[in-house]
């Protein structure tokens, strides 16, 4: 090297320059840091292809509706009335589907007026405005244990501090309720309200027993809580049932939300919020700041639908395809999972918990599932503390009883398999989640 050159860089402790993928990151608000997509929706790109029995997601069977009447009916809707069905709306929703809305919900008991009715883009949208309009960042939300991972999303978008409450086979437990609002204000935490899915819940399956709703509605009155009551599956009782809700036991205390998706079709994205009146109001101008309205044209074939369609006996077809499902999956479940699973025996709506013999991560096991052409939703994306690794979701709604069969064959034959390999290399300690994640169409 001559005097002229310069010396190379020394290498020990030599860093390259490092130039972030997303130049807006130093932009973001402080929010944005719990927004986290799902890890297992990559899995999914794969898992949708038709030799893999997907038992993931919560996708109803459109299979049972009448298309050929309904694609009649659309047609007209347009030719009548296009001028209007495509056109702006209120931001609060067609009134004659509100006065409709009234008359479904009529059927668990509760008394509404189509002025207290918000109509949104399914009842995601509605989760999220009520979150954003009732907790602040820090807010403490109550939530059964395990909870559907659309509410967690929108609570971790809007910073609020989810604590679970364990249910048991009749659904949440009162005293745990107590226990959770006594260590909140111990701890100088405000619990805002209670996200609950009393009928057939999404994940556990389980259904609030009539018995404690009273209990419950009482308790969350006494320590000034407001109740989120989620209720997407309440007309999807396998005996025909319908249980009181808890709007109905307490309509000052309890904003209600609902939806088309489950008993008519989820790609119209059709839901309600029934909220006390003096917040319908804010639900409006919430309405109005995420959407402007909500679409018109779909609101107005829900309305056609249910004005001229037997939309009951409808749910009735319905209810008896999915409990052909749901005894399909339970005898595959008993025939071939391995010693040590235990699950629940849904009454209703789309899935089955099931918990795994102690030492399988259902996480960490899923690609290896979905390598042997079957699919789940693993468990820890149903809490926003990182547990249910030992659980995992299936839905039984959409495959057909044969699918359902054979997926539940090749599920446990991978649990076998994770079996065998703990036996001889030993338990691996699993790695708990940082929070929730954000749900797709996938995971809902």
């Amino acid at each position: 090297m001559t005097s002229s050159q310069s010396p190379e860089p020394a290498r020990q402790g030599f860093e390259p320059s490092r130039q972030n993928l997303d130049p807006h990151i130093d932009r973001y608000a402080a929010r944005t840091a719990g927004m986290t997509a799902s890890e297992i929706r990559a899995l999914f790109a794969v898992a949708s292809r038709p030799e893999v029995v997907s038992l993931a997601g919560g996708m109803p069977n459109l299979a049972a509706l009448p298309l050929d009447s309904l694609s009649t009916q659309m047609a007209e809707l347009i030719a009548e009335d296009g001028l209007v069905a495509l056109q702006y709306g209120s931001a609060q929703g067609v009134p004659v589907l509100r006065e409709q809305i009234c008359e479904v919900m009529a059927m668990e008991g509760i008394t509404a007026h189509p002025d207290d009715i918000v109509v949104t883009v399914g009842s995601q949208m509605g989760l999220d405005m009520v979150t954003r309009l009732f907790c602040d960042p820090g807010d403490v939300v109550l939530a059964e244990g395990p909870s559907y991972v659309g509410a967690l999303g929108s609570f971790a978008a809007y910073q609020a501090k989810v604590v679970h409450v364990a249910m048991d086979d009749d659904g949440l437990v009162p005293d745990n309720l107590r226990e959770a609002l006594a260590a909140a204000k111990a701890q100088g935490q405000r619990v805002k309200c209670l996200y609950t899915i009393p009928n057939f819940h999404n994940p556990a399956g389980v259904t609030l027993s009539v018995e404690r709703r009273a209990e419950i509605v009482e308790i969350c009155a006494e320590h000034d809580v407001l109740i989120i009551e989620d209720n997407p599956y309440g007309l999807l009782g396998f005996d025909g049932q319908t249980y009181p809700s808890l709007r109905s036991m307490a309509p000052d205390n309890v904003v209600y939300l609902g939806s088309f998706s489950k008993t008519f079709a989820s790609g119209l994205r059709v839901g309600w919020v029934l909220a006390p009146h003096a917040v319908r109001e804010k639900l409006v101008l919430a309405a109005e700041s995420a959407t402007l309205c909500p679409p018109t044209l779909n609101q107005l074939v829900v309305s056609k639908y249910l004005a001229t369609h037997d939309w009951k006996g409808q749910i009735k077809t319905f209810r008896e395809n999915y409990r052909e499902r749901r005894d399909a999956m339970l005898s595959a479940l008993e025939q071939h999972m391995p010693a040590g699973s235990t699950w629940t025996r849904p009454d209703g709506g789309f899935y089955v918990w099931v918990t795994v013999p102690f030492g399988v991560d259902t996480k960490a096991m899923l690609p290896r599932a979905v390598t042997a052409r079957v699919a789940y939703a693993s468990g820890t994306g149903f809490y926003a503390d990182g547990f249910g690794s030992r659980q995992m979701r299936l839905s039984y709604c959409y495959p057909t009883p044969e699918r359902i069969r054979e997926g539940v064959r090749r599920l446990a034959g991978v649990l076998e398999s994770e079996m065998e390999l703990m036996r001889t290399f030993g338990n691996v300690t699993t790695r708990a989640v940082s929070g929730p994640q954000f749900p797709g169409p996938d995971t809902a």
